[in-house]
């Protein structure tokens, strides 16, 4: 068992916040399974979103960190969708179950690409006030796997997996990051083949995102310079895509800094919500504000 999972954080985390499971669309295998933790006051949450070999537990570090400094976090763990626009629509309805008008999106990888589709799907009447992208992309067109897209469906579970795990860092790590990849690889066996096809399939089914639909919107390009699985051409399109948005620099982390860096995005992700303190887009309760705050001060000196 690796050390993430028996460690004393992680196991204080399953113990304390309960997954829940939530069902919104006409299809009951669709099932959306959350972590939902923070002041219910909170209207305009940040929620995290997982890269393809994620589930919604990857992201225990923020969820404790973020709720014990007053803000609501959500972290996802995506039901069987197979096409975009379907994923949106569910997303949405998830979105109304909630009674979540707004909110923040943190997304990982996919996570990250499925993110500005929301948003993009949603522009006519946003549901999507802020963006945090962590080594995310904004064309599936990079994988060069958009023919196979349509046939991941018929492949076995372990082809999928080596399919993923090809994206993992080889290189020399150091324990922190060696402990990240062998819990995301636990993660990765968690999901079965269905689960682990569609996910490649919103990866690389042949896709982009259209800046000129969500260019308002407050965004944070979160990205690693060691060891990412994403090229510098993919990071340099972000760049473009996004000339005005917060660029939050990890120099190291690989694929996982959630997990391995945790501290650092946390810190990133309390400055992009600062932002909104005292507004009603606020992530964070009202009279935490000044706590939070102080916090922050304490780790930037």
């Amino acid at each position: 068992m690796g050390a993430i999972k028996m460690s004393p954080e992680y196991n204080w985390f399953r113990s304390t916040v309960p997954l829940k499971k939530i069902i919104v669309d006409d299809d009951d295998t669709k099932v959306w399974s959350l972590y939902d933790a923070g002041p219910r006051t909170v209207r305009c949450p940040i929620i995290l979103l997982p890269p393809v070999s994620g589930t919604a537990d990857i992201f225990f570090h923020q969820i404790l960190a973020l709720t014990g400094w007053g803000y609501r976090v959500i972290a996802l763990q995506y039901p069987i969708y197979w096409d975009l626009l379907e994923f949106c629509d569910g997303f949405r309805k998830l979105l109304d179950d909630l009674h979540l008008d707004k909110v923040h999106l943190f997304g990982a990888s996919l996570g990250g690409f499925l993110a500005q589709k929301f948003a993009e799907y949603t522009h006519k009447s946003p549901r999507v006030q802020s963006l945090i992208l962590c080594n995310s992309f904004s064309d599936t067109s990079i994988f060069n796997q958009s023919w196979t897209a349509s046939s991941f469906w018929l492949m076995p579970s372990f082809m999928l997996k080596k399919i993923v795990l090809g994206n993992f860092a080889s290189g020399p790590v150091d324990h922190v990051m060696a402990d990240a990849i062998d819990f995301m690889v636990d993660r990765l066996e968690s999901l079965n083949q269905s689960e682990l096809a569609s996910r490649l399939t919103l990866n690389c089914q042949n896709s982009y995102v259209e800046p000129h639909k969500i260019r308002d919107l407050a965004v944070t390009v979160m990205d690693v310079f060691d060891q990412s699985a994403l090229s510098t051409d993919a990071k340099e399109e972000m760049y473009k895509l996004y000339p005005n948005a917060r660029r939050a620099h990890l120099k190291t982390g690989g694929n996982f800094p959630y997990l391995c860096r945790s501290a650092e995005v946390n810190l990133y992700v309390q400055i992009h919500l600062r932002q909104f303190h005292g507004t009603r887009y606020a992530a964070i309760d009202p009279s935490m504000n000044r706590s939070a705050l102080m916090i922050m001060s304490a780790k930037l000196i």
